[in-house]
Parts: structure tokens; sequence; C-alpha cells
């Protein structure tokens, strides 16, 4: 007897060592936050078998299984694919790091449209930039802020008076204009962990 059906969006967070069958997937929707799913791996090739990649944004029809923690995908089509982040072993190095940042905090229901925007703005700028450094301070500053936590009030002013104006240069100008020594910006984000660590129940590792 078929399981309930879902029909949703979703943005591919991590990739799971594949079994004879199935290749495992964690993905996050704007409806349910974090969720399992499998694809079947096909014994033939297939023009209609969509090989899902990591970062992809897909629209997916499941189907679930009433005693199961994992949807099966019956139909994935491609949204979009963020390509240019594997040309760089950096970029792709800082974009699986807050894929695993958010598995790991999906945050409240409430967040989860919100978590899921931010998603698909951090893979697009880490696809496009050749700053993957300043692209993850950015986007841990902002995923935290959206969670409500007081950076501006709190942070911002534990930072050095030399620090306090390179963090909000970072934080509030376009990438296209950043040209922060990549020293500068590793320091800022070892104080940013730290606060997060410290002042959140973030779990950054």
């Amino acid at each position: 007897m078929p399981g309930p059906a879902l029909t949703t969006d979703a943005i591919v967070l991590r990739t799971w060592p594949p079994t004879d069958r199935f290749q495992s997937f964690t993905v996050f929707t704007a409806e349910h936050g974090s969720i399992r799913v499998l694809q079947r791996i096909p014994k033939k090739t297939s023009a209609t078998h969509l090989p899902i990649d990591l970062f992809d944004e897909l629209s997916l029809l499941l189907e679930g299984v009433p005693s199961g923690d994992a949807w099966f995908v019956k139909e994935a089509r491609l949204i979009h694919r963020h390509a240019g982040i594997g040309r760089h072993y950096e970029s792709l190095q800082q974009a699986s790091a807050f894929a695993t940042l958010v598995t790991r905090n999906p945050g409240a229901e409430e967040s989860y449209p919100t978590v899921y925007g931010l998603l698909r703005t951090v893979f697009s700028a880490f696809a496009a930039s050749d700053r993957p450094d300043i692209v993850y301070l950015k986007s841990l500053y902002r995923f935290a802020r959206d969670e409500g936590h007081p950076l501006k009030q709190q942070w911002f002013p534990s930072l050095s008076p030399g620090d306090r104006p390179l963090a909000i240069e970072l934080v509030n100008h376009p990438l296209a204009v950043q040209t922060t020594p990549p020293a500068d910006v590793a320091r800022l984000l070892r104080s940013l962990e730290s606060y997060l660590r410290q002042h959140t129940e973030i779990h950054l590792d």
C-alpha cells in the first residue's frame, strides 16, 4: 500500500554513502526543515532519472512510509544546480561547512522559510565568488542574526577598535567590493565563532 505523498522544493545539504539500491540525502525544505530522502539507483541508465547532487535545489515528489523516518523520491526536477561551487576546493569546503551547520541547527519551524531563502542566497554566492572565506563569515553572521541573537548589540562591541569597522564592512557591504585580507577575515571569523559558542546554543562542531 503506498505511503503518504509529499510535494516540496528542497535544497540538498548532505549526501550519504549509497547502498546497492538507494542513494541517501539530507535535504532542507521551507515547510518541513531537514528531512532524509532516498533515491533509487537505476539498474540501467535512464533519461528520466535525475542524479541528485550536493547543493542542488529541487522540486520533489516524495512518498513516505507510515512507520519510517525517510521519504522515497518518486519524481525529481532540477530547479538550480550550483555547479560553480565545485570549481575551487575552498568554496566546496566552506559551502559544505555551512550546509553541515544548517543540518545541525535546523531552527524552529517558523524560521524554516527564512533558512531556506538564506541557503539559496549562500550557495549562489559560493558559486560566484572567489572569496569563500568572506561568504562563510557573512553567512554565519546572518544565520545567527536571523535566529534572533543580538550580534550587533553584543558581538560588535566586544571587538577591538581596529576590528570593529572591519567587521561592520564585511557583514554590511556587497561581496563585489570586499577587499579585506584573508588573515583579517580569519581572525574575525574565529571571534564570531567564539562568541556563538559562549553565548548561543548554535552547534558549530
